[in-house]
């Protein structure tokens, strides 16, 4: 889980605060990964027996047998390319220097548009649907609204939610993140004059989401 109790219990209110006073159906995610970037540990594969069979070329001793030698090569490319694409797997930070930044900005924004379409956003009563999607691996915010919004708000208001979110994925802070978002966009939402009739519209449960790859 990338919550604890605390953190969902805070965010649970803070989302019922939002749409009770905005009017908007607000669902908030954190997700590991958005894809499963099959090919980082290949990447990873490739560059520790590259580098590993250009030290073997370099700093081998002369003086080993040829059959020695050709094991002892072997061993070494296979075992160091072994060990990144296991550091891929394990930890996240090493796994990004893997993943192609344009790669993880598409994959999130697919993620969560079929999120979006997923927990039914784009059918609540008064088209205002609004996901709040974070995704741990490639430090990316993405904030996916319906047309409710359109009139009144703009595509870069969204984005200075975002860019305000983003720092804490740095710290690995997803619930910081979350808090941030929901506050900013329930200002927002107030000074553009989304105002909301009171709990009874509740169409959403409140509590985040929390995925693992491909959910």
């Amino acid at each position: 889980m990338h919550l604890n109790d605390q953190e969902r219990e805070s965010l649970v209110q803070l989302v019922a605060q939002a749409e009770n006073r905005t009017g908007a159906q607000v669902v908030t995610a954190v997700a590991g990964k958005a894809d499963s970037y099959a090919e980082a540990p290949w990447k990873a594969f490739a560059l520790g027996a590259a580098l590993s069979a250009l030290a073997a070329l370099l700093w081998l001793p002369g003086d080993w047998e040829p059959a020695e030698t050709a094991a002892r090569t072997a061993a070494v490319i296979l075992g160091s390319g072994a060990i990144l694409a296991l550091l891929v797997v394990l930890l996240q930070p090493f796994a990004r220097l893997f993943i192609d930044p344009l790669r993880r900005e598409t994959e999130v924004r697919q993620f969560a548009q079929s999120l979006f379409f997923s927990r039914d956003l784009a059918g609540t009563r008064g088209r205002t649907g609004l996901l709040i999607l974070v995704s741990l691996i490639e430090r990316r915010v993405t904030i996916l609204v319906d047309k409710g919004f359109d009139s009144r708000i703009a595509p870069d208001d969204w984005q200075q939610i975002v860019q305000r979110m983003t720092p804490f994925l740095r710290q690995r802070q997803p619930a910081g993140a979350l808090r941030t978002g929901i506050q900013a966009l329930q200002v927002l939402l107030l000074e553009r004059g989304f105002f909301g009739p009171g709990l009874l519209t509740d169409e959403i449960a409140d509590t985040p989401l929390e995925l693992r790859e491909g959910e």
